[in-house]
């Protein structure tokens, strides 16, 4: 594969940046449109690039070429691994595809500009790995929906009390942890407080009324950019699962089992679809938590194949949701529509992004809730059944809105309410890449199996000599797992996840 030599990284966080300041300008809606869906497609073409070059050079840290960030900082400010290279591509496909799904009667509610911040700010979340360097952009990244709301003169209070005290939770820990020394009383309380941040930003019960107030006062496109991504899974993986010890691990997989099927079973008995929409993505954001704070091989594997998938799956099923709502206006599950007559591409969407969020056999899901599964059982039975369960009650969920909003009765209506094509362009490119990578999936899940991998070693290789609980899994896994295998996906799936290769001792 021919490497790529440009800054890739550096031009798809400045290309929305830029382009932020440019459609601002614009006065013409429609105009500050199309301009922007030219900026995110190059954008998202700059993100592919940055991965494909990451791909190309068979490493686990590679950067760009042309460091022009390094030359003026004197250090790397914006990296790719093999945790972030696939997120990259992700998130500027869905903010590319927000955008695209937006109909000329909702360009007024939705700022381009705004989103455009938005997107390079969590690019370049997505691209650091210093401890204070994801700080700050998770603490910039709250910025642009609590605007949002100010500007709509909606309710900002709930929203507000609860990111600001994130970001309290984000400086006063990781200051501990910098100042304290290793093992101390000062290391261990910013590792709660950290502990304490992720969650608060994942929606964790109890503290997650902040994302159904926002998804209640905010417009569904700015909410659901900031929810689908799981910045929280992010920082959790940077900030907290090096340092942690065991029992913090232990803790936040409990309340996110617990959050997990109490989202669930809330989905199961909305009467507000964007409330409903909310626990659903909840309950799989905080699956996705589980597994990647099981961390063994395959829990870990699964949880970072189930983050892509769920990221694509429910960011579909949030577009057409999004693209009912424009044609009905705020949607109740407390009665049925029946919409199906009127826009039967929109109702086959829903079911099919809505059945691939749980894992539907053919979908890029299936190996990944299987392998989350298979992790979970190995730590504990109970805990492979909750999750399970949790699956379980999303798929009904799913189905029981789906009934309620197409079936039941006859909907009349005197206008057009036909999916337009932008929003079936949308929709479907997601549904093709979640059958794609379902049936191809061996690539995917080879590249999330590597990542997991590295994790782990990096976690090995944090923990001091002198605390054995720091250590992960029965033995250290090797980081030098090639990448491409030329076994069968069987074999792979359960020869080489369920029986790691050991880090090789001199005497060998």
């Amino acid at each position: 594969m021919i490497e790529m030599h440009l800054p890739w990284l550096e031009l798809a966080i400045a290309l929305p940046v830029l382009g932020g300041i440019w459609t601002s300008l614009i006065r013409d809606s429609e105009r500050a449109r199309m301009h922007s869906l030219f900026i995110a497609s190059f954008t998202l073409l700059c993100t592919i690039g940055a991965w494909q070059d990451f791909v190309s050079l068979h490493t686990f840290q590679a950067h760009d070429h042309w460091d022009l960030l390094a030359t003026i900082v004197g250090h790397e400010v914006f990296v790719i691994d093999e945790l972030s290279a696939p997120l990259l591509p992700l998130c500027a496909l869905l903010y590319l595809l927000t955008e695209l799904a937006t109909l000329r009667t909702k360009v007024q509610r939705f700022s381009f500009p705004r989103a455009h911040f938005s997107e390079a700010i969590l690019l370049a979340t997505l691209s650091s790995k210093s401890p204070w360097m994801v700080i700050a952009l998770l603490i910039a990244g709250v910025v642009p929906p609590w605007i949002e709301l100010r500007q709509r003169k909606r309710p900002t209070r709930v929203f507000l009390i609860h990111m600001g005290l994130f970001v309290g939770l984000l400086l006063a820990g990781q200051g501990l942890i910098v100042a304290s020394p290793p093992n101390s009383v000062g290391m261990t309380a910013g590792i709660v407080m950290l502990m304490a941040a992720v969650l608060l930003r994942s929606g964790v019960v109890p503290v997650h009324c902040w994302m159904t107030d926002l998804f209640e006062h905010a417009s569904f496109g700015t909410s659901l950019l900031f929810v689908v991504p799981m910045v929280g899974a992010y920082a959790t993986m940077r900030l907290v699962l090096p340092i942690a010890p065991d029992w913090a691990l232990r803790a936040i997989a409990l309340l996110s089992l617990i959050t997990a099927i109490y989202a669930a079973g809330m989905s199961l008995v909305q009467r507000d679809a964007r409330r409903f929409f909310c626990y659903l993505l909840l309950s799989h954001a905080s699956l996705v938590l589980v597994g990647l704070e099981i961390a063994t091989p395959v829990g870990l594997t699964g949880a970072l194949c189930v983050w892509i998938s769920v990221g694509l799956a429910l960011g579909g099923f949030g577009l057409t949701l999004r693209s009912i709502e424009a044609r009905t206006g705020r949607l109740t599950l407390g009665e049925f529509h029946g919409l199906y007559e009127h826009i039967p591409m929109l109702a086959a969407l829903f079911l099919v992004t809505g059945l691939a969020s749980i894992g539907f056999p053919g979908t890029l899901g299936f190996i990944g809730t299987e392998l989350l599964v298979e992790g979970a059982v190995q730590v504990a039975p109970l805990v492979g059944a909750a999750v399970v369960l949790a699956t379980t009650l999303n798929g009904l969920a799913v189905l029981h809105a789906y009934f309620r909003v197409f079936t039941g009765k006859r909907h009349q209506t005197s206008i057009d309410i036909r999916s337009r094509w932008g929003e079936r362009v949308a929709v479907l490119t997601l549904i093709l890449l979640l059958f794609g990578g379902g049936l191809w999936p061996q690539p995917g899940v080879a590249s999330r199996f590597h990542a997991a991998t590295e994790l782990i070693a990096q976690r090995q290789e944090s923990a001091s000599p002198e605390r054995p609980s720091g250590h992960v899994g029965k033995e250290p896994v090797s980081a030098s797992v090639p990448i491409h295998s030329s076994k069968p996906l069987s074999h792979f799936l359960v020869g080489d996840l369920a029986n790691p290769v050991p880090t090789p001792t001199p005497s060998e």
